[in-house]
C-alpha cells in the first residue's frame, strides 16, 4: 500500500503494508539509520522521532498510524549538526556507547520545544523511558541545561525548529 510522508520536511511515498513500524520505514525504506531498534517494545526510547511535534516510540507507530502528519529524526534536527542539543551533547562529550543517544536527543528536542528553560523535574519526567544502559542520566539532563542556554543565547537567529520545517 503507498503512504504519502513528510520526513524531515521532504515529502517521499512509501509501498509497505499498513501495519509496518514507522521504525523500518525510516530505517529499511528510507535509509535514515539515526533512529535505533532498541528493544521493540516501545520500552527504551531508543527508537524516539517527532511525530507532528510529539516524540513517539516509532517501534510501536504503524505507518498507518501517521497521517499527514510531519516525521522528523534525529537526521532532522540539523543539516551539519548545529541544532543546540548536538552542540550540547558534544561539549558536555554525553554519550559513552552512544546507542541510545538519537532516542534521548529527540526526547530532549521535544520538551526544548515545548519548554525552553526547563528545570531538572521538567527534565526527568520528559526523559523517563529513555534507558541509557551506560548511565549518563546526570550528563543528559546537565547537556538539556546547556542546549537550552546555546538556544537561549541564539534565539534572535536560530530557533529550535528542525531543519525542513522552518516557519
Amino acid at each position: 500500500m503507498a503512504f504519502k510522508l513528510t520526513v524531515n520536511g521532504h515529502a517521499t511515498t512509501v509501498d509497505v503494508p499498513p501495519d509496518m513500524p514507522l521504525l523500518w520505514v525510516i530505517r529499511d525504506v528510507l535509509n535514515l539509520t539515526g533512529t535505533k531498534y532498541g528493544c521493540g517494545i516501545g520500552q527504551c526510547g531508543a527508537c524516539t522521532v517527532h511525530l507532528g511535534g510529539q516524540a513517539v516510540r516509532s517501534c510501536l507507530t504503524p505507518i498507518s498510524a501517521v497521517g499527514n502528519q510531519p516525521v522528523t529524526t534525529l537526521e532532522g534536527l540539523s543539516h551539519d549538526g548545529s541544532h543546540p542539543l548536538q552542540l550540547a551533547w558534544q561539549e558536555i562529550d554525553v554519550p559513552q556507547c552512544g546507542y541510545c543517544q538519537a532516542g534521548q536527543i529527540m526526547s530532549a528536542a521535544a520538551l526544548l520545544a515545548k519548554t525552553p528553560k526547563p528545570t531538572d523535574k521538567d527534565i526527568d519526567s520528559a526523559m523517563n523511558g529513555n534507558l541509557c544502559r551506560c548511565g549518563t542520566y546526570l550528563r543528559i539532563r546537565q547537556a538539556v541545561h546547556k542546549a537550552a542556554e546555546i538556544a537561549g543565547s541564539t534565539s534572535k537567529t536560530k530557533t529550535m525548529v528542525p531543519a525542513g520545517q522552518e516557519r
